[in-house]
């Protein structure tokens, strides 16, 4: 399996760990009764950080789709290479280290990582071109 898949399973399984995490201090904070019912009523707002772990977790999923793209396609035209292989462990290194930094509130290092993994994300699509 190459790097890039690797790195897409990976970044997989950390984008489920997300939305388990969001979804568990979300539940312990409204309850099961909230979770399990038709959430027609408006939501009290959240905690801190339950609502630091929702975003993080909204946030992961709006550069997946991205991701997940850019190394399909790299594999499925056989273009992988050294700079794809490394963009998509920077992108998934950086994800990884954007939770526990979203979580504890740490604002601006917070933003670089998240810059850091959009990086790898682009040196993922540079391979197509």
């Amino acid at each position: 399996m190459s790097i890039e898949m690797k790195m897409l399973v990976w970044s997989m399984l950390l984008g489920l760990l997300q939305i388990a995490l969001a979804a568990t201090f979300v539940t312990l904070q409204r309850g099961l009764k909230w979770n399990v019912g038709p959430r027609d009523d408006v939501a009290p707002p959240l905690n801190p950080l339950a609502g630091r772990l929702d975003r993080a977790s909204r946030n992961f999923l709006e550069t997946f789709v991205f991701f997940a793209v850019a190394v399909l396609a790299v594999l499925l035209t056989q273009k992988a290479d050294a700079q794809t292989a490394l963009g998509a462990q920077v992108y998934f290194w950086a994800r990884l280290a954007y939770l526990p930094l979203y979580a504890a509130g740490i604002a601006y290092l917070r933003s670089l990582v998240w810059a850091v993994s959009l990086l790898g994300l682009l040196m993922v699509l540079a391979g197509l071109f």
